[in-house]
């Protein structure tokens, strides 16, 4: 947790990452379109602080994939955990990558959505292959009745 750095992008302000109800975005549109241009954009995985579920203040920096952009210019996410979370049923495996430095595979949460503004992403990390970002999509699009 980084309590001791006010200033984490993401964190506080307008830019700040908040949990949005899935079901009340209104309409949410998928769409694979990775950039490599330091944006965040849909099929990406990229940091943020994400705030605990609590919603007290807390929470910390870490790893989300976008999964859609909204009409405004922020986007929807979906946060990864390297805690397994095999049989359950609000988590999708993703296996491993680059956006963790030791190799750990990682688990994608279906049940917290992130709203998260462009000047609110501490950095890039990669993009994600096409197939896991579907996997991941087909999981949200039949819980949430998106497109």
């Amino acid at each position: 947790m980084i309590s001791s750095q006010p200033d984490v992008p993401g964190r506080r302000g307008p830019s700040a990452t908040v949990e949005v109800e899935p079901l009340a975005v209104g309409p949410v549109r998928t769409a694979y379109a990775p950039d490599h241009d330091g944006d965040p954009d849909p099929g990406e995985i990229v940091w943020t602080w994400v705030p605990y579920e609590e919603n007290d203040g807390r929470g910390k920096d870490r790893p989300v994939l976008v999964v859609a952009r909204e009409a405004g210019g922020t986007l929807l996410a979906v946060m990864l955990s390297s805690k397994e979370h095999d049989g359950q049923r609000d988590w999708v495996p993703i296996g491993s990558g680059p956006w963790d430095r030791t190799g750990r595979d990682s688990w994608v949460a279906l049940d917290r959505v992130m709203r998260v503004h462009p000047d609110g992403m501490r950095r890039e990390a990669c993009a994600l292959d096409r197939a896991r970002f579907n996997l991941v999509v087909d999981h949200l699009r039949l819980r949430y009745r998106w497109r």
